[in-house]
This record gives structure tokens, sequence and C-alpha cells, in this order.
């Protein structure tokens, strides 16, 4: 989600993540005329056990979160699997955000 909102002090992260995205766009355009797409899945906090090993520190991330929870690696494979379905097949170049609403919320 940083793509979205920057985390302050991950600079070099923050820009790489940024520079995948439009490299990302600008592939889309070039492979969509032989059927292929390629997207961008920009997770928020999810419950992995990076995240749990946090503690405190993502009890605060959570509580920020509009859900009001981490998501779960099902939910973030369900996004995965659809967008690989053929039900997305005309979905190219997009940045799905799985953040529980935290970046569209924010202001």
């Amino acid at each position: 989600m940083t793509v979205r909102s920057p985390i302050q002090g991950l600079d070099l992260s923050n820009a790489t993540r940024m520079a995948l995205t439009g490299y990302v766009a600008g592939v889309a355009r070039q492979i969509a005329p032989g059927k292929v797409t390629i997207n961008n899945l920009l997770p928020g906090t999810f419950a992995t056990e990076r995240v749990q090993a946090l503690g405190e520190t993502v009890e605060r991330l959570i509580a920020k979160v509009p859900a009001g929870r981490a998501g779960t690696t099902e939910e973030f494979g369900a996004a995965c699997a659809f967008l690989c379905s053929v039900q997305a097949g005309y979905i190219t170049g997009q940045n799905l955000l799985l953040d529980g609403g935290l970046c569209s919320f924010t202001v």
C-alpha cells in the first residue's frame, strides 16, 4: 500500500514500489495484444508471521484499518486467483489495493 501512501523512513522501498507500478502499466500496453495481462496487488496489513512478530506495532497498524482487522492470506490468494481467472481477462495494468479501506479513507 506504500504506492498510495508512502511510509516515512522507507524511501528506497517506496520509490521501488512506485517504479514497479509504472513498469507494469507500460508492459501491460505492450503485451495486451497477445491476450496477456499483468497487474499489481498492493497489500496492506496481512496476518502473516512477519507482521505478527511486530507485536504492539501491528496492533497500532490494525487499529487504523477501517475494516478493523488485518487481511488473511486466503483473501490475498483469492484476489490473486481472480486476477489470474478468465473473468479478469479484460483487467490489465491495474493496481489492486488490498488494505481494508485504509488508503481510501486516508486524507
